[in-house]
């Protein structure tokens, strides 16, 4: 499968919950990272969605928030990992931020020049990189 979202990220149906209009579904990666996505439930029936079928979450860069100092902090979004900046790569108006999860997966960010500046991204640094649950897409083999 080709996609223009640079995150994506294989694993399978570990736990369904079961709402009124959209249903949680948590994917779980290899390396043990648990993503939580929303989907409606005629998009959950659609694909055939179940525990422990294989499928893959994807997240476009720009919906990728980074946070350098999160202490005491508490967000709203569901998916929260922490990493370490393994580059960045900056353009006229935008940078390009990777990050190296624990587990070896990797996130990549969008994030403005003065955002990535402000929060001084650079190769080494720890972040935590989030993004809301209505934010990943999953897919599955048809």
């Amino acid at each position: 499968m080709k996609a223009s979202a640079r995150n994506q990220l294989v694993g399978s149906v570990a736990s369904i919950r079961d709402g009124s209009v959209n249903d949680e579904i948590e994917l779980q990666t290899a390396s043990g990272l648990r993503v939580v996505a929303t989907v409606t439930r005629a998009s959950r029936e659609a694909m055939g969605l179940k525990v422990g079928k294989e499928a893959m979450a994807l997240i476009k860069a720009s919906a990728v928030t980074l946070v350098t100092d999160a202490d005491g902090m508490q967000f709203s979004a569901r998916n929260q990992f922490e990493g370490v900046v393994a580059r960045v790569n900056k353009g006229a108006v935008n940078s390009e931020v990777l990050l190296t999860l624990s587990g070896g997966e990797q996130l990549v960010a969008i994030v403005t020049n003065e955002s990535a500046e402000g929060l001084a991204l650079a190769a080494g640094q720890k972040a935590l990189a989030m993004f809301k649950a209505g934010s990943a897409i999953l897919a599955v083999k048809a």
